[in-house]
């Protein structure tokens, strides 16, 4: 082999590796946390990692379960993780607890709330009145039973008018039908599918969902850790674009999402996960105002009015605006953001 032959593969290979080490500069690596388990409104995100949707903006995600809301904000707020999912009544509350870590939703997922209560119709609960001197159950950190004083203020209810007891998530539902407690807090398209699970049918429930009962609030948000926010905007709005990616994908087939989901929990049962997605898409995702203008953005009315009420339920001494909670400057542009 000649000398000459020799400088040219040698040029080859040097050019072959510095390709390769831009290229793995070039994607960045984000730690994505959900607010709960593995189950079917966690699949969209996991379909827009299957189809590619993150790599394609140059990003190497990493999704990992969550514990609850307050678990998923505090991941965030602590550095560990760079996004998470999180109900953003419950940041509001995180805010005003925690002033020097006050953080901000970047984009609305759920634009009608999940918050419910759930009875047995022959309890005979069949109105707020009805919940007095009962016994309601969920665990601490449940985002509808954080915001229950919400519900008792926007129903006319004492807040001592209830007792509270607490268990564990796997709990839930079988203390119910057991009789261990009246009634539960719990998002809708969870518990009402666990229900289900238990033998309990739509027909045997009496429900409350907050949003009936005066409470436009909205529900579950993405949220971004400081240093994302400062050095991290156009990351950012590539991931934001392929979250919306992959819920426009799982909305428009369901089930291919399921089986993303599948590949990640073996275990889940498909056509359980299959009705609480659509469910999530139904309830809370797609809506008149989704359909027009796309996912992500608040309304400053509605928002405003939501924190007022989640102000006046827990006593905040400095309310926060709208601004304080939410932004949308890392918001990918309108067509970036059509759900079909």
């Amino acid at each position: 082999m000649t000398t000459f032959t020799n400088r040219l593969l040698g040029a080859a290979l040097g050019a072959a590796v510095a390709l390769g080490a831009h290229s793995a500069m070039a994607e960045m690596a984000i730690k994505f946390s959900l607010d709960w388990k593995f189950e079917g409104p966690a699949a969209p995100y996991l379909l827009a990692k299957k189809n590619g949707y993150f790599d394609e903006e140059g990003l190497d995600v990493t999704i990992d379960s969550g514990n609850g809301s307050v678990g998923a904000i505090t991941r965030v707020a602590s550095g560990a993780y760079d996004v998470s999912l999180a109900d953003i009544n419950s940041l509001v509350e995180f805010n005003a607890s925690n002033p020097d870590r006050a953080m901000k939703s970047i984009f609305m997922v759920y634009d009608r709330p999940p918050f419910s209560l759930f009875m047995l119709k022959k309890s005979g609960i069949t109105k707020p009145e009805d919940l007095i001197g009962k016994k309601l159950g969920a665990p601490v950190f449940d985002a509808s039973r954080k915001l229950y004083p919400a519900f008792a203020s926007a129903t006319g209810l004492e807040l001592d008018a209830v007792t509270w007891e607490s268990m564990d998530p796997p709990l839930r539902e079988p203390m119910l039908v057991r009789g261990d407690v009246d009634a539960i807090s719990g998002h809708y398209f969870t518990s009402i599918l666990n229900l289900q699970a238990q033998g309990v049918t739509k027909d045997d429930l009496t429900v409350f969902q907050y949003k009936d009962f005066g409470m436009d609030f909205y529900g579950n948000g993405l949220l971004a850790s400081p240093d994302m926010m400062e050095n991290h905007a156009e990351e950012l709005r590539g991931f934001l674009r392929g979250v919306v990616k992959g819920w426009r994908a799982a909305i428009a087939d369901p089930a291919s999402a399921i089986e993303a989901l599948k590949e990640v929990d073996p275990l889940i049962d498909p056509a359980l996960e299959l009705q609480r997605l659509q469910m999530a898409i139904d309830e809370n995702v797609v809506t008149p105002d989704t359909l027009e203008n796309g996912m992500g953005m608040v309304k400053t009315d509605r928002m405003a009015k939501a924190i007022d009420q989640v102000a006046l339920a827990f006593g905040f001494e400095n309310k926060p605006t709208v601004g304080d909670v939410f932004t949308d400057v890392f918001m990918p542009g309108a067509e970036d953001r059509k759900i079909k």
